[in-house]
């Protein structure tokens, strides 16, 4: 069949696929709002009048020629329904449609439409060609009805548009009414010039099934008005180029098809071409909306984050003044007990002595507590100093094994601890390294009460290893992955009478990492022991 002998098929075919499409597209941009909800509901309603104003003019049989008459005035009337309601919810999302319009408008609109199926509003065909079409039509007493709820809704639509424009302040939406308006204005044209003046002037009714055409630049521009912000990204206008691109061709095909059960073979592959795409576009859709979530959620936990760590500096550089500000008077407390203690001011009797000396510790320990705020504070501010320099660290580990011997004995615990003196030198601070070795061994010997703390160096790779091992409380897993967190104490010390901060394994990882070097925590459970240890490389970088 010859394409250009179908032009009216083909035209019809293709505004009705673009104009679904666009539809489809409002809709699936924000399927919520209201006005992409009656602009979808509208374009549905003209595609369905489109393809039957077509088909009433080339029905041969006059009995269904009349059926799909009223089918025609049917979806005309709930076209301009929906028009009506598009331009009063335009272009909000959210509306709340009045009580009359609820219980009045809406149903009766339902009887008329109703009644448009009746013989109340086309009651026979009265003239046929000769090939079966009908030609004229017998009206009804409900045609009348028809008529006034039609020109009603289209009078209210452009008066309710019309305050719109008026009435609105707000830039983005006034440019979306005028591009709407621009689009109403050139339809009304259209259909006024060709499907009113042409026939009833001039006797031309051929471009009455045009109808739907007449209607696309309304369609077009007010899809552009709708969605103009919600199609930046290229891969939605890539989906939507390649579904018309795969269904335009096979609409083609209807139009040339030889024969009627061959059009309507192809008809329905062009459906489920047409369907197939929309469920791509809107799956396209759904994955660009996730992304741009994904993007707005990046964005804020960016500006958390940044917020997060500028908070965390006050914090610190509130912490460091609070601590130098606690650290004198503390050093002038500590000058005094001493003095006290050596009766320079006066004979210091056994009790006072006593006395003397538990305040002293406990000042010891207020001291201990600032300087560990004071090296997080130096840590954190990027003011801690090292001094690399090459050592053995056996020497190191002597050193902190002897100092805290005795505090071993006193709870009847043993430390072993066997010189490797196959190490080669190691460059690091030493200072720093034996704080750690020294942290250690004396958290293990706070939380062991019975048995053995074994001290090993050993050389791995190109560093060395330190462990401190012990058959102590032991911990799970959660704490492993939490000891080196500032301020964390593990829940296997939870109920045990020995004083802490969290603060000492979290200095000595970050003494560790400027080493370039790591630290771990292993344990088999609770009860069965644990490791703590360090790795450092023998040369620093």
């Amino acid at each position: 069949m010859d394409i250009l002998g179908n032009l009216d098929l083909l035209s019809v075919g293709l505004t009705v696929l673009v104009s679904l499409l666009l539809g489809a597209i409002v809709f699936l941009s924000d399927r919520k709002s209201i006005t992409s909800k009656s602009f979808f509901f509208f374009i549905i309603m003209v595609s369905i009048w489109g393809a039957l104003n077509y088909l009433s003019y080339h029905v041969f049989i006059p009995e269904i020629g009349l059926w799909v008459l009223r089918l025609v005035i049917f979806f005309a009337l709930w076209q301009v329904y929906f028009l009506f309601q598009f331009f009063l919810v335009f272009p909000e999302t959210n509306y709340e449609f009045s009580r009359l319009y609820k219980l009045l408008l809406f149903p009766i609109t339902v009887v008329v439409s109703l009644l448009t199926l009746t013989p109340a509003v086309f009651k026979r065909a009265i003239a046929v060609s000769s090939n079966g079409i009908i030609t004229k039509i017998e009206n009804g007493p409900a045609i009348l009805l028809f008529g006034l709820f039609s020109a009603g809704f289209v009078l209210a639509s452009i008066i309710v548009f019309i305050r719109k424009i008026i009435t609105t302040k707000e830039k983005r939406k006034r440019v979306a009414l005028f591009l709407v308006l621009i689009g109403t204005i050139i339809t009304f044209i259209l259909v006024i010039f060709f499907n009113f003046l042409l026939p009833a002037l001039f006797s031309n009714s051929h471009f009455i099934v045009y109808g739907s055409v007449f209607y696309f630049p309304f369609i077009l521009l007010t899809s552009f008005a709708i969605i103009k912000y919600h199609l930046l990204d290229i891969k939605i206008i890539s989906t939507e180029v390649l579904v018309f691109i795969l269904a335009f061709p096979v609409l083609v095909e209807v139009v040339s098809a030889e024969t009627l059960i061959i059009r309507i073979y192809k008809f329905f592959v062009f459906l489920l071409i047409l369907s197939s795409g929309l469920l791509l576009i809107r799956s396209v859709r759904k994955e660009v909306e996730q992304r741009e979530r994904l993007q707005a959620l990046t964005s804020q936990l960016q500006t958390a984050n940044i917020q997060l760590k500028e908070l965390d500096r006050q914090k610190t550089d509130f912490l460091s003044i609070a601590a130098h500000q606690l650290r004198t008077p503390l050093s002038i407390t500590n000058g005094y007990i001493e003095l006290l203690k050596d009766g320079a001011y006066g004979g210091v009797t056994k009790e006072a002595a006593e006395v003397y000396k538990n305040i002293d510790e406990s000042n010891g320990h207020l001291v201990k507590l600032v300087d560990s705020f004071l090296d997080i504070t130096r840590l954190e501010q990027g003011r801690t100093k090292y001094d690399f320099a090459p050592h053995d660290i056996n020497d190191v580990i002597d050193s902190a094994v002897k100092e805290l011997d005795v505090k071993a004995k006193q709870k009847n615990l043993t430390l072993v601890w066997n010189r490797a003196p196959e190490l080669a030198k190691v460059i690091f601070d030493e200072e720093k390294i034996r704080h750690v070795v020294f942290n250690f061994i004396d958290n293990a010997i706070k939380y062991c009460d019975v048995g053995v703390i074994k001290v090993e160096a050993i050389s791995e790779g190109d560093g060395v290893s330190i462990r401190v091992k012990d058959g102590g409380l032991g911990f799970e897993k959660i704490d492993e992955a939490n000891f080196f967190q500032k301020f964390y104490r593990g829940n296997n010390v939870k109920g045990v009478n020995v004083n802490g901060t969290g603060l000492g394994l979290f200095v000595c990882a970050k003494f560790i990492e400027s080493h370039h070097g790591r630290v771990w925590a292993h344990s088999p459970g609770l009860g069965k022991g644990s490791e703590f240890g360090f790795w450092i490389p023998v040369h620093q970088v």
